[in-house]
């Protein structure tokens, strides 16, 4: 059998860090090139993170779910933090936090995010947080399973996802959880 004839594997599906660092130091660039203020440069990044987010949500429930998606709240926040953030990073999230304050509002914790890592920020540019492309992604795969939500990254313990579920979320998963 010649080496054409023989099938693709999938191989692991790794990518190695270096290049995921240069990749997605060119997508940074590639943002900052076409906006003028950090808020601009966030909002680019957090826009380029739903759409990677859309189209991976569905060819991972496609791939490994058999098309079956979470239907409860915190399943669906669980499944981000663990099995959905091992796909993107290979580890999980540290730590997922209901607001205590907010029945609307859950925090996705992560001491150092990857998106980050190898990211040198200039002193006039203190605020930027590349990290908004995650809450990009986020935000397009809670949004795509029914659980509409606005995701946005702060730093506090690090990076802090910040997701706010519309109320009429809420609602539905205390009635979910009433039957």
């Amino acid at each position: 059998m010649s080496i054409l004839e023989k099938p693709l594997s999938r191989g692991k599906g790794e990518v190695s860090l270096s290049c995921y660092a240069l990749l997605f130091s060119e997508v940074v660039q590639y943002c900052q090139s076409r906006v003028n203020t950090i808020p601009d440069l966030q909002n680019k990044l957090h826009d380029l993170g739903k759409d990677i987010g859309c189209r991976i949500i569905d060819l991972y429930f496609v791939r490994e779910r058999n098309s079956k998606r979470e239907t409860k709240l915190i399943n669906m926040l669980l499944f981000i933090k663990s099995t959905l953030w091992k796909t993107l990073f290979g580890k999980e999230a540290d730590k997922l936090e209901h607001a205590t304050d907010d029945e609307c509002t859950y925090y996705i914790i992560e001491k150092e995010p990857l998106v980050n890592k190898f990211i040198s920020v200039p002193k006039d540019k203190g605020s930027l947080n590349c990290a908004q492309f995650v809450a990009g992604i986020i935000q397009a795969v809670l949004s795509n399973c029914g659980f509409t939500c606005q995701v946005s990254a702060h730093w506090h313990k690090g990076t802090t996802y910040m997701v706010k579920f519309e109320d009429h979320v809420i609602s539905r998963d205390k009635q979910l959880e009433e039957k």
